[in-house]
């Protein structure tokens, strides 16, 4: 039996909140460092964050049917840490808003699928807990996704992901950050963006 809708909305809010205070601690200069896993640096995955979520908000937004958005969002090139945070609570929050306001309906294309409210705020909450992990762990601050927020992702993209009691784990395997016990890492991996 499936569980009761998420809250999507407070699940984005969350996850954005998170990803902000752990990198907030860290000094701006540690961000020219190569993310962990990742061919950019954590400067540039900021950016990749951004752009996601500013995305994801449009495709939705817009009802898009065919492509990707023409928006560009990114951040300022030379801006300080603080700011660069900021841009990704902003963006989180247009994410946010737009899926608290979305009709049931409402549809918005992306490669993986055409997707609809929750699976585009899965999708935001999807990028912000892996690419905090990535940074994180190139920048040696400790750090582990909330458990809360990964059940409900898990469930939504990752409909065939194995069984495994701990959903923070499970999303950092879905997404090929980790192995599992007796599971090995994945070496590529697609979320179920469609609405099923």
């Amino acid at each position: 039996m499936r569980r009761p809708e998420a809250d999507w909305p407070a699940l984005l809010d969350a996850a954005a909140r998170d990803c902000v205070r752990v990198l907030s601690t860290v000094p701006d200069d540690d961000f020219a460092r190569h993310a962990h896993g990742l061919q950019w640096s954590c400067r540039t995955t900021l950016d990749h964050v951004v752009e996601g979520l500013l995305g994801y908000a449009a495709l939705l937004t817009s009802g898009a049917e065919h492509r990707w958005t023409s928006l560009l969002g990114t951040l300022r090139p030379g801006l300080p840490l603080e700011h660069c945070l900021e841009g990704v609570a902003t963006t989180a929050t247009l994410l946010s808003r737009a899926v608290a306001t979305a009709t049931p309906d409402a549809r918005g294309w992306h490669p993986w699928g055409m997707s609809d409210a929750a699976g585009f705020a899965a999708m935001g909450v999807t990028e912000l807990t892996m690419h905090t992990h990535d940074m994180t762990r190139a920048l040696d601050v400790a750090w582990q996704p909330d458990p809360e927020h990964c059940a409900p992702v898990v469930e939504r993209l990752f409909p065939d992901a194995p069984e495994h009691a701990e959903p923070d784990e499970l999303l950092l395997w879905c997404t090929g950050r980790k192995a599992l016990p007796g599971v090995a890492r994945r070496e590529s991996w697609q979320w179920r963006g469609g609405v099923w």
